[in-house]
């Protein structure tokens, strides 16, 4: 989904007056969000689930654990600074 739709998303975005290298890195660091929320959800954690390393729920907890840190940090830390380099 990331390759068909991160042109479509990037082109409205741009088109309702977002800035541009804002909007390009927002998307690129969502999509790694991505993987970490499932089992799933991106190429090298199938093995790991599927080899027994990682139980589901395990994999569910955790994910939503790193993913509610990584939205912290970028939408806290990192818009403060991104607002500092004028990237916003």
């Amino acid at each position: 989904h990331i390759g068909a739709m991160y042109t479509a998303f990037l082109s409205v975005a741009v088109a309702l007056g977002c800035p541009p290298m804002m909007v390009a890195l927002l998307l690129a660091f969502a999509s790694n969000l991505m993987g970490c929320i499932s089992h799933y959800g991106i190429g090298s954690a199938p093995p790991f689930y599927g080899a027994g390393y990682v139980s589901l729920s395990d994999w569910f907890r955790l994910g939503f654990i790193v993913s509610v840190v990584n939205l912290v940090i970028w939408m806290g830390i990192g818009g403060a600074w991104w607002k500092i380099l004028g990237l916003w």
